[in-house]
């Protein structure tokens, strides 16, 4: 089932493609699949493919392949907050693994799962490149570096339901 494109996002995607030749229109497809992905929660539906690959006339494997290549793109509902976890050769060295081990056990889920309540989405990723603040994580937009159990907890308590705050 193909999705027809908000206003919005073929006015986003439309600007974009002026930065590019008019023969080139597959240069756009990591910021119109951005574009989708952010209209529908945080992760790509098939129709969400469909319509990217129709919108700038490309075969939908090629606009797949591009979805499943970058960790930015998902393809399954994700929890409110996406934390992407750093694994890199600098983070692991600078207590990665320890920063891994207690949000797994803080959030009760493992590597690509999401809490019961929806709140969070544990990712591991390659590279943050933000090697001089190892160990990073990012969570939306944000890269919070120099992590420390400590510091993951006062974090995930701004971003927590009040419920689980108050240990409900």
């Amino acid at each position: 089932m193909t999705v027809i494109l908000s206003l919005k996002a073929k006015q986003s995607i439309d600007a974009w493609l002026l930065k590019y030749p008019i023969d080139q229109k597959q240069s756009c497809v990591i910021h119109a699949l951005k574009v989708l992905q952010d209209e529908n929660g945080g992760w790509l539906t098939e129709g969400a493919i469909e319509a990217v690959a129709a919108y700038l006339a490309m075969p939908k494997i090629a606009v797949y392949e591009v979805a499943t290549f970058y960790s930015m793109f998902e393809l399954q509902p994700i929890g409110k907050h996406k934390i992407s976890v750093c694994t890199n050769i600098a983070c692991l060295l600078n207590n990665g693994d320890k920063i891994v081990q207690h949000l797994k056990k803080r959030l009760n889920i493992e590597w690509g799962e999401t809490t019961q309540d929806g709140c969070f989405t544990l990712k591991e990723v390659e590279c943050l490149a933000a090697c001089d603040g190892a160990p990073a994580m990012q969570i939306g937009q944000i890269y919070y570096e120099n992590l420390t159990p400590e510091r993951i907890d006062d974090i995930l308590a701004t971003l927590e339901p009040k419920e689980i705050k108050d240990g409900k």
